[in-house]
Formats: structure tokens, sequence, C-alpha cells
């Protein structure tokens, strides 16, 4: 079999990347060892945030939300996406002084941005029960995909229009390697060749790296959320809300509320170290965590405390995010192996940048002219690091995802 462009991973920057490719003409194949978007990306959040802490990262946040709602016009599929907008709060005196620097840096980027009015968050989200004082930031750019495997049915939907061959339930077994550069891929079923393979394999980076003899800065790190049982408490039409001091997200989810955040000690989990049969669904799960959680913001967000304490939850669901030593993703091309690319180290914003990542990393493999320089975001900027090195790293800016500390 023979492509110009192998994908090995088909979650959500798997599949944009091959979408991409197969756009700018390529013949293009995603290998995926389970099925498409069973593991991280279907288990996300599904938020799209504007503000982020660079001007790169937020140019890429912002062309994916150009995308996603565009989505019909330029991929052939449809993609419902809710337009609700955003809240970012703070209560500490700190974490305000972090949003306004955060709103000041990012107006100079183009995101339409502006501080809340006095009663604004009372008025317009209505499972918050805020007491006056906080500070909030309004960002009516942001959205969210309701199911986020909605995502994957889209890109899959489009691949299929655009000539994107699919090949699930096959493993890679090895990428192979002639006269000093990749020369394709061999499964469980069969052998590939071709110029280029993207490793787009979530929390199993690694290991796809490894089997061509290079190396990819990646530490995978627990994520977990719920879902409450349906409440009156709660408007489907309700804007997302990120309390920044508690790192916590909400938004509405099947008539109820959606809640997640970043814990302080959070969990790494190294594939390596676990049996080959190993996937997402074997992710131990702590619901102890989002009772935490949940009881930083109780008398802000009662719904969510109710919940976690008694169990009137839909779901509770988690994944591995892929973090790197300075919370940036690692795209682009593997230092030392010519054709070998990855499009990896999410930070927990795979998901929600996939759509404007797959664009930018096809464009460069393909060499087309008029691309968005990408370049800072090559693995080569790390050189090598040790496992405890980099756990020790990628635990940190897990943790600090939302503290001032981590810009």
């Amino acid at each position: 079999m023979e492509a110009d462009l192998i994908v090995i991973g088909a979650g959500a920057l798997g599949l944009s990347t091959a979408l991409h490719a197969a756009l700018l003409g390529q013949r293009t194949v995603v290998v995926e060892r389970q099925t498409a978007g069973s593991q991280a990306s279907g288990r996300a959040a599904g938020l799209f945030k504007s503000v982020q802490a660079d001007e790169l990262r937020t140019w890429l946040a912002r062309r994916s939300i150009e995308l996603a709602l565009t989505f019909p016009d330029w991929a052939g599929s449809e993609l419902g996406v809710s337009r609700s907008g955003s809240f970012l709060i703070a209560r500490t005196d700190q974490h305000k002084a972090y949003l306004q620097a955060e709103a000041s840096q990012s107006a100079r980027w183009g995101v339409d941005l502006r501080g809340a009015q006095p009663g604004e968050l009372a008025s317009r989200l209505s499972y918050f029960r805020g007491g006056g004082s906080e500070y909030a930031l309004w960002c009516p750019e942001d959205i969210y995909i309701d199911e986020p495997i909605s995502l994957i049915r889209a890109y899959l939907a489009a691949g299929q229009i655009h000539g994107v061959e699919l090949l699930e339930a096959e493993a890679v077994t090895r990428v192979t390697v002639s006269s000093g550069r990749v020369a394709g891929v061999e499964t469980t079923a069969r052998s590939i060749a071709a110029p280029a393979v993207v490793d787009a394999a979530g929390a199993w980076t690694r290991q796809v790296a490894e089997l061509a003899g290079g190396e990819v800065a990646v530490a995978p790190v627990r994520h977990q959320l719920l879902i409450t049982a349906p409440a009156d408490s709660v408007d489907p039409a309700d804007p997302i809300a990120r309390i920044v001091d508690a790192a916590v997200y909400l938004r509405p989810a099947r008539n109820g509320l959606m809640a997640g955040g970043f814990e302080a000690a959070p969990l790494p989990l190294d594939p390596r170290a676990e049996a080959r049969s190993f996937s997402t669904d074997d992710v131990p799960l702590d619901m102890g965590v989002l009772r935490s959680m949940a009881g930083q913001i109780a008398g802000e967000v009662p719904t969510f405390g109710d919940a976690a304490a008694s169990g009137a939850v839909a779901e509770h669901r988690g994944g591995l995010f892929t973090m790197t030593p300075d919370g940036r993703f690692v795209t682009g091309p593997v230092p030392d192996l010519p054709g070998l690319w990855v499009a990896s180290g999410c930070n927990g914003s795979g998901f929600s940048s996939s759509l404007a990542i797959g664009e930018a990393l096809a464009a460069w493999i393909c060499d087309q002219d008029r691309r968005i320089d990408i370049s800072a975001l090559s693995p080569a900027r790390f050189g090598p690091v040790t496992d405890e090195a980099l756990v020790k790293a990628g635990v940190w800016q897990y943790a600090h995802y939302y503290d001032p500390a981590a810009s």
C-alpha cells in the first residue's frame, strides 16, 4: 500500500492533519489501533478559548474557532457549534491582576474581550451564585462543541469526501527508515510506504516516535470531568465559565452542568509502563478529586457541589493530556529523522486547537508558501530530557494551568 502521508492516531489532531493534507492533494492514510476518537478526543470538554498565554497560541485558538464555525463551507460536512461566549472569573486580588494582564495582551492580539459589568454574572450565568466581589472578563468569541465526538464524526465525514483512508483496529508495529529517512510504517495487517509520517498518537506519542528511534518530550497526565444529572439551575443557553483561582471550568451539557478542572497534584501515567492492551478506558478515575474542586466553589456553583457529593452524576470521564516542559504544543519535524513529524503536546488544548494545528502542520509538510509559521513549536526546542525531568515539568504545567506563576 502506498500513500503520500500516513497519520498515526485518529484523534482530533490526527484527523485534522489528515483532512487538511487531503485538501492539499495528498493521498492520506490514517492508522488507528482502536477506533477514531476512542481515546482522549472523545472524552474532551469541547471548550474553545481565545485567551491564550502567547500570540501564536492565541492565533491558533482563534483560527480554530473560525474553522469550526465555517466547517461546512471548507470541509463539506456539518458540525454543530454552540456560540456561547465565556466568562473568566477571579475571586482573589492576585488572580484579578492576572486577568487584567491577560486582557491587555489579548486585546493587542485582536481578541474581543472586555470587563464584565456589575451584576452581569448573576444575570447571565444561571448556575453561578457569586457575591458580587468577583472580577470577570467576557469573551464573546468563545464556543463549545456539546458532544466532542461530533467533531470526530465531522472530520471523518469530511475526510471520506476528500479521499482520506481510515484504517481502524490496526496498531503500528514499526516505523520504517531507509537511507536515514522515514519510508513508511508496518501495522498488524500490512505495510504502507510513504515519504512522510505524522505521529499524532496522543498519550502514545513517545512510543510511536521510539519505533523510529526518535524522541518527543511529552508526559501524559490524567484529567477528569463530570456531567451532572439534568438540573433546573442550568440554562442550556448559559455561557462557559472558568473560575481561574479554583482552576475549574463549567458549561451546560445534556440539560445539566459539565464541570472539570486542574488538580494541584495530578496523576502522571505513562502507557509505556502499562500492558500492551492499555487504553484510556483503563485510566483510573477518582471522584474525590472532583469533590475537592466542587468544595472550592461550593458557594458560587452549588449544582457542582451537590452533584459531586450526592453522586447525581450522569457521566464521570477522564483522559490523558500530553503535557510538555513549557506548556506549548510539540508540532513539527522530529529531529534527525527526516519525514517523521509530530502533532502532540496538547497541554489540554489539543481538541480545541486541532483545526488550526492540523491546517498549519499539513501546510508545513506540503511546503506551502502561504502558511502560518509554527516552527516555534518544533520538538527540537527541548533536546534530550530525562523521564524524571519530563514528568516533573509536565505535572507542574498541568497543576499551574490557571496560575499566574505559569506565565
